[in-house]
């Protein structure tokens, strides 16, 4: 079989001028002896060895010496810096978002959220290479910021950096002055820039480094004598476009006035009307730059935004306030303080969303009660799932967080301490998804809740997979609706109690043998 001379058409082959889809393609017997065939050339191992090794991996001996590991991270659920710092840049006005490295990483972070939303991501690149790897990026920084002012005529570039950019040293904010002085951009033109390198801290951090730089680069000299009368609210890196939009309905009941710090609802879920439009960022430049003399600012992410907390507390001598408005016990504390520190009562629409919340709820939570769960994402997405599955009478079990920190183990073990169903959790900090597999092989669970990621867990343990976090690839949509407030809760209890639900049929799926019961109803 080393040569195919054989000019004739396979008899299993499509017919002329019909496509057949991957799925099927490769599951035909020409594709899958020609797999067979490239095993000799690719050093394959015996199969019965690779099965053995396998049953093995899903032991307690295997997850000793997993633990063990100290240089090798296998499948983080994090990404780097530089994809924060794009994403929030997007929520802003006119905004080009520009990072400062290889034209390959920008195509990464632009494809990724490209693949999450289905939208496209407009973000441009210094196209750093060889050269400026050995002499610096200076020039690279110079044309790009001038093509990129010239061809797309932004209203503000943000920049970051990546790994190459920081390795040689590159210091952009001189960089960014000398393109300036040269007239190769506007003088007033507004060019905030976060040094994200990806060999530390993750995609938060870099949310968070390009958040402050913003606000510093926006609100110089803007400090006013008297507040505006507003609030100001952050999500973090919230990846579903819904909480904006639930947010903002939630504030306009309330009659609050707001600015919402980087609203890129519509830059990840345009309409589609014909015309293409280059920015869809919805916080306007000038209400950003006078968030300085707000009341007050909220953040929903406290994990991800200290810095710029720190600063807008230390700088802008501004209060700021943390909540958590997801599930029933979050929505509620946030209503309540928003209540409290305006004096308007809570509206009667959202006491009602409440009342429906609860009812979907105790419609439901038998099939909830009681259930083992695993869970991973993010530092403060993680928290809202854990209180909200502690509500509900789920038990976390394993808690994997790679972007961890001690503040937030901490305070995640109070509420875990604090409850009856959180008495077998174990938060993971610093662990990867193939530490979550050993855990959920050597002590199983019922659920797995986490991004799209998980699909591959799901698949070695046969743990239902709720998709919950960023990024989904593989479902489409999720990121239009909300997980905030009580609208948020009821979307969030339907894909759990709906996918313990499905599991269920697929293990009664033969009648009379495994479906006695008949069962239609749930």
């Amino acid at each position: 079989m080393t040569e195919n001379t054989n000019p004739q058409v396979p008899d299993n082959a499509p017919e002329s001028g019909k496509i057949q889809d991957h799925f099927d393609l490769f599951q035909t017997e020409t594709y899958q002896e020609l797999f067979e065939y490239k095993r000799q050339f690719e050093g394959a191992h015996d199969r019965d060895l690779v099965a053995e090794t396998a049953e093995w991996t899903k032991t307690w001996d295997y997850r000793e010496k997993n633990f063990e590991r100290k240089a090798l991270t296998i499948n983080p659920a994090k990404a780097c810096q530089p994809l924060g710092s794009l994403f929030v840049a997007s929520g802003f006005e006119g905004t080009l978002p520009y990072s400062h490295g290889s034209q390959g990483c920008v195509a990464y972070f632009r494809t990724h959220l490209t693949r999450n939303y289905k939208e496209p991501f407009q973000a441009v690149s210094s196209s750093m290479t060889e050269d400026a790897a050995v002499f610096g990026g200076l020039n690279n920084l110079k044309n790009g910021l001038n093509n990129a002012y010239d061809l797309y005529n932004p209203k503000m570039i943000a920049l970051c950096t990546t790994c190459m950019a920081e390795v040689i040293g590159d210091d952009i904010g001189s960089f960014i002055q000398t393109a300036k002085n040269e007239e190769l951009i506007p003088q007033d033109l507004p060019v905030p820039a976060a040094h994200t390198p990806s060999f530390v801290g993750s995609h938060i951090t870099g949310y968070d480094n390009m958040l402050v730089s913003i606000l510093k680069t926006l609100t110089a000299g803007k400090k006013a004598e008297t507040t505006n009368g507003k609030f100001n609210f952050n999500l973090g890196f919230d990846p579903y476009i819904g909480n904006l939009r639930e947010l903002k309905r939630i504030l306009g009941l309330f009659g609050i006035d707001y600015t919402i710090l980087s609203d890129n609802s519509d830059t990840f879920d345009s309409p589609n009307t014909g015309e293409f439009k280059m920015y869809n960022g919805l916080t306007k430049l000038e209400d950003a730059a006078d968030s300085i003399n707000a009341e007050g600012t909220f953040f929903f992410q406290k994990y991800t935004t200290p810095k710029t907390q720190d600063y807008i507390t230390k700088e802008w001598e501004q209060k700021t306030y943390n909540f958590r408005p997801f599930g029933i016990k979050g929505t509620d504390e946030f209503l309540m303080a928003l209540s409290a520190i305006t004096g308007k009562a809570i509206p009667q629409e959202l006491q009602q969303e409440r009342g429906r919340a609860v009812d979907a709820l105790t419609d439901s939570q038998a099939w909830i009660h009681g259930k083992r769960v695993a869970l991973y994402g993010d530092p403060d997405h993680v928290f809202g799932i854990t209180q909200f599955l502690l509500e509900m009478g789920a038990e976390p079990v394993h808690i994997v967080v790679t972007n961890s920190n001690p503040d937030f183990e901490a305070e995640l073990r109070e509420v875990l301490t604090n409850s009856p169903y959180g008495q077998e959790a174990t938060v993971w900090g610093k662990k990867d998804l193939w530490h979550l597999r050993s855990l959920m092989f050597t002590e199983p669970v019922d659920l797995l809740i986490g991004n799209s990621y998980g699909k591959y867990l799901w698949r070695d343990t046969k743990t239902p997979l709720v998709r919950i976090g960023y990024p989904i690839f593989d479902r489409h949509h999720m990121h239009r609706y909300a997980t905030l407030g009580y609208q948020g809760a009821i979307n969030q209890f339907n894909w759990i109690i709906n996918t313990v639900l499905d599991e269920l049929d697929r293990q009664t799926i033969i009648p009379a043998k495994t479906d006695i019961s008949f069962d239609l109803i749930r």
